[in-house]
């Protein structure tokens, strides 16, 4: 038996503090819409680029080596970035952060549209970009955390994850579009560039702040610098209730406005330490870096091996695209199915209300529920990916092994992110930027080591290596937390 929330007309609830949140069926639903598309910053920045590795050696008269590099910077400070911004957010607010981190990003946009000679400062405008554009899936979390109780996260982040993943998915075909249409990579920043203004116009005029060391469970009138442009500009403010409640338990005065302690930048780093946290933060990093390998192997696979050109590249990026955009929205569906399984089984009310004590939920077992199965078909999509292009099989075959690969990584890696965040509440943001560390450390390391690999080992053994590693280690991970991990936790709420 559980406890359902009553029916949503549309109308706000009475604010309280029994309920988690008082944002309405719709705004949660704009919510989703909106972090899908704002989150499209850090996927399809980084994917536009994969195309014009060669053209921009070619224009900047530098080695591939040296285009490389600039990847490599990319995924240095799309590690380093929510490591400082999702802290702060987790006590000055959510729409600050965003509106800062996208000024940023608009300004580096900027700059490489009209940055034609330069490699010193394609370079630092390419790091600029990345600071600005990376932090936001760590925020989009955060949000998540602070407008929906665990049962129900699933229900915004399937839609929300599969609106990210268009980014890897057409990116790379926009970019190799452009390049060859046009000639001219500067196209390809000038698009960046309108996303950018537009994401920040939406944050700036659309997006109520939903921290909860500022509003509370939204119920909390914030100060002006919190509210939206519109609701200043109609000198009203319809998103938030001036009632000056807030959720039980959460660091708000009476003003709405949060008692704020310092943030520290890298208290991220901290979480990596703990036994269950390390555990689900590799769980999580793990397909994300065979994912990017796959992406960076798609281009030198399908243009040297199979001789495509630069468009028909891109529209290899598709297969996999389109196993990542279902695994998005299987990944939500599954995911409040699993919460709510594992709870009838344990004998637990689900409370959509004011939200589970997750103290005493074995929320490591319901976010992990299916994952021995995805880790096995991990390993057999892998090999069979790496073989396939090691014997030259037809094209479709190591395409449709993309289609699978992208589903499950998309699915474990959707998982584990909203676990790390489930377990720590009160710091989501944090929580959120460690994740996103770990796996943009994890990347990089498995991409330096993808060449060395093939060349020592050949394309199928070593994708065959990289599919073992993972599913081996994840399987390992996954029994592991099942078996100790509301014990950890437990202890180390204790210590703290």
């Amino acid at each position: 038996m559980s406890t359902e929330k009553p029916e949503d007309d549309g109308e706000r609830p009475c604010p309280s503090i029994l309920h988690f949140t008082v944002f309405t069926s719709n705004e949660r639903r704009y919510l989703t819409y909106l972090l899908g598309y704002l989150t499209l910053a850090s996927s399809l920045t980084a994917t536009i680029y994969f195309p014009l590795i060669e053209p921009l050696s070619h224009q900047y008269d530098v080695s591939i080596q040296a285009i490389n590099l600039t990847i490599t910077l990319y995924v240095v400070f799309q590690a380093l970035s929510p490591g400082v911004f999702a802290p702060i957010s987790d006590s000055f607010g959510r729409r600050p952060v965003l509106l800062i981190t996208f000024f940023i990003y608009c300004v580096a946009s900027l700059g490489l549209s009209f940055n034609t000679r330069s490699y010193i400062a394609l370079l630092l405008l390419r790091a600029l970009q990345s600071i600005g554009g990376s932090a936001v899936i760590s925020l989009a979390y955060a949000v998540v955390a602070d407008v929906s109780v665990p049962a129900e996260r699933g229900k915004i982040l399937g839609p929300m994850l599969a609106s990210t993943n268009l980014g890897p998915c057409f990116g790379p075909v926009i970019g190799g579009s452009i390049a060859l249409s046009t000639k001219d990579t500067q196209w390809c920043f000038w698009v960046l560039l309108i996303f950018g203004a537009s994401s920040l116009c939406l944050i700036g005029w659309t997006m109520p702040e939903t921290g909860r060391s500022i509003v509370g469970n939204g119920a909390v009138r914030p100060h002006p610098v919190w509210r939206t442009w519109w609701s200043l500009l109609m000198n009203s403010n319809r998103e938030l209730w001036n009632s000056g409640e807030a959720s039980v338990g959460d660091n708000v005065g009476k003003t709405g406005v949060g008692v704020f302690s310092l943030p520290n930048p890298f208290s991220s780093l901290r979480l990596i330490c703990y036994q269950d946290t390390s555990l689900t933060l590799w769980s999580a990093a793990s397909p994300y870096a065979v994912w990017y390998c796959i992406q960076i192997s798609i281009p030198i696979i399908f243009s040297q091996q199979y001789g495509y050109d630069d468009l028909f590249v891109s529209l290899c990026f598709l297969s996999g695209g389109t196993g990542v955009i279902l695994g998005g929205f299987l990944a939500g569906r599954l995911m409040d199915r699993n919460y709510k399984k594992v709870a009838e089984k344990a004998g637990l009310l689900v409370n959509t209300i004011v939200g589970d004590d997750l103290r005493e939920f074995p929320i490591e077992i319901a976010r992990s529920r299916g994952s021995y199965f995805l880790h096995l078909l991990s390993v057999c999509a892998l090999a069979g990916y790496g073989w396939a292009i090691e014997c030259s099989i037809h094209p479709s075959v190591p395409l449709i092994f993309q289609f699978f690969i992208g589903m499950k990584c998309t699915i474990v890696l959707q998982w584990f992110s909203t676990l790390i965040v489930d377990i720590f509440p009160r710091k989501s943001g944090t929580a959120a930027a460690s994740n996103n560390i770990m796996r943009c450390t994890l990347s990089a390391i498995a991409v330096a080591l993808l060449q060395p690999l093939q060349n020592s080992l050949g394309k199928g053994w070593m994708f065959t290596l990289i599919g073992l590693i993972d599913g081996l280690s994840g399987i390992s991970a996954v029994w592991l937390l099942q078996s100790n991990g509301l014990k950890w936790r437990r202890e180390r709420l204790e210590n703290n």
